[in-house]
């Protein structure tokens, strides 16, 4: 994940630096721990393809109760592609499916890519803005959906 995270435009809208691999074994370390809030649960998966099982991005969700704040991040050489859309999808469609009735997510008001992401995932904007700029998107499921996100 180290080379998958390493370009400095991965950072343009959310800020910080690459990691370095002792810093992504630390955040490794600290999310196999779990939250220290009891009520709070933490899913991470890493995006591979397919073919090769290569590591392209992740994407993850942080669930409380019935609601899910989700992310996606794809390394800048596999971008425009659909695995962003299709990861988050899979991971919103099996929260969904496990009891979440609410998503949200924070996006980058000038993120057009994750946007579009936003969009085909069935969130729309809201007129929330979070401490650091980010606009929240959510979606609301009425019942859940067994057969993902789509349904």
């Amino acid at each position: 994940m180290v080379c998958v995270l390493s370009a400095p435009s991965l950072y343009d809208f959310t800020g910080g630096d690459p990691p370095s691999l002792r810093e992504l074994e630390d955040r490794y370390r600290a999310q196999v721990a779990g939250a220290s809030d009891r009520g709070e649960i933490w899913h991470n998966w890493i995006v591979r393809l397919a073919e090769s099982s290569l590591a392209v991005g992740f994407v993850q969700a942080t669930v409380v109760g019935e609601e899910a704040d989700v992310a996606w991040v794809i390394g800048v050489d596999h971008q425009g592609q659909g695995f962003a859309r299709e990861a988050a999808s899979e991971m919103c469609g099996w929260l969904n499916s496990d009891g979440v009735r609410r998503l949200t997510a924070h996006i980058h008001p000038q993120h057009r890519a994750s946007e579009r992401v936003a969009v085909a995932l069935g969130l729309t904007a809201t007129d929330e803005v979070d401490e650091d700029g980010e606009v929240v998107w959510e979606r609301v499921f009425a019942t859940p959906a067994p057969g993902g996100i789509g349904e």
